[in-house]
Order: C-alpha cells, then sequence, then structure tokens
C-alpha cells in the first residue's frame, strides 16, 4: 500500500448496511472479504429497512465523532423513502470512502493532484489501466452511461489525463456512430450485452462496469464473446471491475486513515 499509516493506528471501515436485499448482502460480503485480506478493521451495522432518513442520518454523525473509525459507506441502494443525497450529505467528507460526497466529487475535477477520495468504480479502472501501462494522453475515450458513481467521475478522471472524452447517454443518438470512434470504450449502464461487436472498432480496449443478473448468472454490458475477438484489451463480467472496486475502497479506507491521523 503508497499510503504508510502511523504506527498504532488501527484503519476501520463501517458499513451500514439497511434492510436485507440479496445484492447488497453480497457487495457487502466481498468488502468484508477484502478489509480482513487488507488487515483492515471491519464492522458492520444491519439496520431495519423501516429506518427513517433522521434517523439513519444520527447513526452517521455518531459514526463521524468516533476517532477510531476512518471510513464511513452506506451501502446503496436504500430503501425509496430515504433521501440518499441528505444521507451522502451527512458523512464526514474525510471518512467519505465512497467518494460520493460533494465535497470529494468538486476537489476530483480540479486535478488529479486533488482526487484524495474519488469514487471507487472510476478509481479502479484508472487503476486496471495504470497496472496495464495503457495509456489514456491523446486518447479518444467513449463512456457509455452518466451516473454519478460511474460515468460522471470517470470522465472527469480521464480528462484530468488528457484524453479526450465523449460520455454517451440514454438520449444518445445514434451511439454506434460515437462507440466506433473509441480507442477506449467504457460501457456502464446496465443493460446486459447491449455493446456487440459492430459497435466496436478493431484494436479498442473495453471495459466493461455492467453487472445484470440474467438466469443467476451475472451478465455485463458488453457481449464478450462476440467483441473480445476485435478488441485488444477487455474486461470480463465478472472479475473485472469488480474486484478493482473493492480493491479501491481499501485503498481510500488507508488512505483516509493517514489523512485524518497525519497530524
Amino acid at each position: 500500500m503508497p499510503y504508510a499509516v502511523a504506527e498504532g493506528v488501527l484503519p476501520k471501515l463501517v458499513i451500514i448496511l439497511v434492510g436485507d436485499s440479496p445484492a447488497s448482502l453480497s457487495y457487502v460480503r466481498q468488502k468484508d472479504v477484502a478489509a480482513h485480506k487488507t488487515g483492515i478493521a471491519y464492522e458492520q451495522m444491519n439496520l431495519a429497512e423501516t429506518i427513517t432518513t433522521g434517523k439513519l442520518v444520527s447513526v452517521i454523525e455518531k459514526l463521524n465523532k468516533d476517532k477510531s473509525v476512518h471510513g464511513i459507506l452506506v451501502q446503496l441502494p436504500l430503501p425509496r423513502h430515504i433521501s440518499v443525497p441528505i444521507v451522502i450529505r451527512a458523512i464526514d467528507p474525510q471518512k467519505d470512502v465512497d467518494g460520493f460526497g460533494a465535497y470529494n466529487i468538486g476537489k476530483m475535477f480540479l486535478s488529479a493532484e486533488f482526487e484524495h477520495l474519488a469514487p471507487c468504480t472510476p478509481k479502479g479502472i484508472i487503476s486496471l489501466l495504470e497496472y496495464y501501462k495503457l495509456p489514456v494522453a491523446g486518447k479518444h475515450v467513449v463512456i457509455v452511461g452518466r451516473s454519478n458513481i460511474v460515468g460522471k467521475p470517470l470522465a472527469a478522471m480521464l480528462t484530468n489525463r488528457d484524453a479526450t472524452v465523449t460520455l454517451c447517454h440514454s438520449k444518445t443518438k445514434n451511439l454506434a456512430k460515437f462507440t466506433l470512434q473509441a480507442d477506449i470504450l467504457v460501457a456502464a449502464v446496465g443493460k446486459p450485452k447491449m455493446i456487440k461487436a459492430n459497435m466496436v472498432k478493431n484494436g479498442a480496449i473495453v471495459i466493461d462496469v455492467g453487472t445484470t443478473k440474467v438466469k443467476n448468472k451475472l451478465v455485463g454490458d458488453v457481449d464478450f464473446d462476440s467483441v473480445k475477438a476485435k478488441a485488444k484489451w477487455i474486461t470480463p463480467v465478472p472479475g473485472g471491475v469488480g474486484p478493482m472496486t473493492v480493491a479501491s475502497l481499501m485503498e481510500n479506507v488507508i488512505r483516509a486513515a493517514k489523512r485524518l491521523t497525519e497530524k
């Protein structure tokens, strides 16, 4: 880990799980395993699905004041009656290890040097590209999907690294016209196998962020079997971006612990 923490400080992550959605339980389990492998203290708070926004905020405020806690993550999605913006805003920006708060998102837009607690999936994608020494400067990156969790922050992070970025979405007309121009194509919309081989240019780098369950099997946004013949590099689902997202979360916890205890 590049972020050394002061001697005697044990980085701690607290995950708040509201309700018992099978998908959320699965995601939380992955984070639990990763924390133990990394040596990060892990606590999971299971709250009733009927909890109010106000009571959930009260739980977060107590964790904000707890000096032994360095990272707070509220597992999304939340029940419909809970206000997600209010909940995210309640998390101390220094402990916002998911990187979804306005403070950390805003800093990230300034430059790569201010990406202190960047959203985990975009951060994981950047780490993948860097690990395999795949340059992004001067490349045309096309991102399909404009969510606040992946598409928008990833566009900013790639722009910080001198890529030319096109952000497509559900209102984009003639999507293939854009995807065929991509040196790096990122699919993040949650529509199984929507990116076909005829939408990808030869030699492109294809990054599949989508994860949809189809007949109890996880399926990505990219038609992997057909696209892999054209792509120079391609990430699988499962086993591609997902593990990098979890690894980035662990890195954010350690970075948060360092910044909270550096004095």
